[in-house]
């Protein structure tokens, strides 16, 4: 499974340095960590279960940043199944 466009511009925003962000996009439920600049590097997407588990999909973000603070590489990586 891959990211869409859709829920790329959703996870390219910027939400509160180093927090757990619950949303919904569409029939998926998104749980994803954000680093120390805002931007998400874990993302948990699937359904939530009854006792408020998401069953799915786990992806990491990739990110290198030159010297100068610019980015040179952003992509995220399937890590298989999981559930949080």
């Amino acid at each position: 499974m891959e990211l869409g466009n859709e829920i790329l511009k959703v996870l390219n925003k910027t939400y509160e340095p180093l927090t757990m962000v619950e949303t919904r996009f569409k029939r998926y439920d998104l749980v994803f960590k954000t680093d120390e600049a805002g931007r998400p590097i874990l993302l948990f997407m699937g359904q939530k279960d009854e006792n408020g588990k998401i069953k799915g999909e786990r992806f990491a973000r990739r990110l290198k940043e030159g010297s100068s603070g610019e980015i040179l590489k952003d992509h995220w990586d399937n890590k298989g199944k999981a559930s949080y």
